[in-house]
């Protein structure tokens, strides 16, 4: 009888442990919410915002991490930055894309193309993991739908970067972020206020870059959003319509039933 009630004891604190982790992990992935543009049956792109997000993600991502499943021509496709033909065309040769072989059987480099993929800042994945202290920045093209809670999770780790609490022990190169799991990155705060300057004239603090560069990476993640909504959209009118002509239909097919009797 008493072994039977400490197997009891020793699975009620097993149990609790469980659920009192369970609990506290919860608590800790409550990521900030934000009024997202392109969110709903009708959200759209703030064009503006993808504009920015693509000028924070140039000035300060790109030195780390690639977005190799996205061209250049793509900024200037509709539902995305929509940059104009000429603007695609500068944007893109700023960067030296390397290319051949040519006729001498040699690889060389020129101005890149609107064609061109957006272009890698590391030659291979050990090059960026040796650069890294060891940890690999990951490719930021379907970065959003690859993260549990999407945009609001890549919004919320831009922006939970804070002191450690008292007695929480980092390691070399490491730092406190309470939104990510074990609350420790290895990637230093990337934005603080004023690192970039809008051509819009756009204030630029932390947060208002946070949004712009997490809507520009959901674009990124999700190119057809818009259509997609417009299409789901267009199907909800036909199915509204059709249930209702149906209705409709057998009301007065019944009507006629009715009478007949």
């Amino acid at each position: 009888m008493c072994n039977l009630r400490v197997r009891f004891l020793i699975l009620f604190l097993i149990f609790f442990s469980i659920t009192f982790n369970s609990v506290r992990s919860e608590e800790k992935v409550k990521l900030l919410k934000i009024d997202w543009s392109f969110k709903g049956v009708t959200g759209k792109f703030d064009r503006a915002s993808l504009q920015r997000g693509y000028q924070v993600y140039t000035e300060v991502c790109a030195s780390c991490h690639s977005m190799n499943l996205v061209s250049y021509r793509n900024l200037g496709e509709k539902g995305g930055p929509e940059f104009s033909v000429e603007q695609v065309k500068a944007i893109a040769a700023n960067f030296e894309v390397e290319d051949g072989p040519n006729s001498d059987g040699e690889m060389f480099t020129r101005p890149g193309r609107p064609s061109d993929k957006f272009v890698s800042p590391y030659p291979n994945v050990q090059a960026a993991t040796a650069a890294n202290g060891g940890a690999y920045p990951p490719d930021m093209s379907v970065l959003v739908k690859a993260r549990k809670g999407g945009s609001d999770y890549i919004y919320s780790v831009l922006m939970g970067y804070e002191d450690p609490p008292a007695g929480f022990e980092l390691e070399d190169g490491v730092y406190y972020n309470k939104y990510m799991d074990g609350q420790k990155i290895k990637m230093s705060n990337p934005l603080s206020e004023g690192i970039v300057t809008y051509a819009d004239g756009t204030q630029t603090t932390q947060a208002q870059m946070a949004k712009d560069v997490t809507t520009f990476l959901t674009w990124t993640a999700e190119p057809h959003l818009e259509t997609r909504h417009k299409m789901g959209v267009k199907v909800i009118i036909f199915l509204t319509i059709f249930t209702l002509l149906v209705y409709l239909s057998m009301r007065r097919i019944w009507s006629r039933i009715d009478s007949e009797k």
